[in-house]
């Protein structure tokens, strides 16, 4: 039987109640749920309304604001181009397509190590700096593959998207080769 989602209230306060522990907790708490791969849904504690990526997002910007950002200001700008975008649609799911592939890349970059190295810390710095020294060629691969993957995603969001837009104004539509020719 599968494990019941852990059910976090949110409070006018802004504070953040756990009902399976019954205390209050932080977005560090949160993100260590999120760590722990554990299932949780936050809600409006007056009500009901589902919160949790309002709060996962104010996870990420305290970590962004934490002195080592993941996400640079251009990128950042550009995400929010895609806001009301034709393509805002797509781009959430061609950038979650992009995590998983980059996830199973580092799993398997993972298993390499441990092959190597047998059973010591997976996120050491120094381990990890001679893995890729050694493994060059390797990463390279890995990630090259990860790369062409992300191009044939794109490729296929803007062939779909191509598609629906003929559907939708067939009278209309010019191929983009001979919008090039006139």
């Amino acid at each position: 039987m599968a494990a019941q989602s852990r059910l976090i209230k949110k409070y006018p306060n802004r504070r953040l109640y756990d009902t399976r522990t019954s205390t209050y907790i932080t977005l560090a708490d949160i993100k260590e749920l999120v760590l722990a791969h554990e299932a949780f849904q936050v809600v409006d504690a007056k009500s009901g309304d589902d919160l949790t990526r309002a709060i996962l997002l104010q996870v990420i910007l305290e970590e962004e604001a934490g002195g080592a950002p993941m996400f640079s200001s251009e990128l950042l700008s550009q995400m929010i181009r895609f806001y009301g975008n034709a393509m805002q649609g797509m781009m959430g799911n061609y950038i979650e397509n992009n995590i998983k592939s980059f996830t199973e890349v580092q799993s398997k970059l993972k298993e390499q190590a441990k092959a190597l190295y047998g059973e010591t810390p997976g996120d050491s710095q120094d381990l990890w700096a001679q893995f890729l020294k050694f493994q060059g060629p390797a990463m390279q691969h890995m990630m090259g593959t990860y790369v062409e993957q992300s191009q044939k995603m794109f490729q296929q969001m803007q062939d779909t998207m191509q598609e629906q837009t003929r559907k939708i104004f067939p009278g209309i539509y010019v191929k983009p080769e001979e919008t090039e020719k006139k």
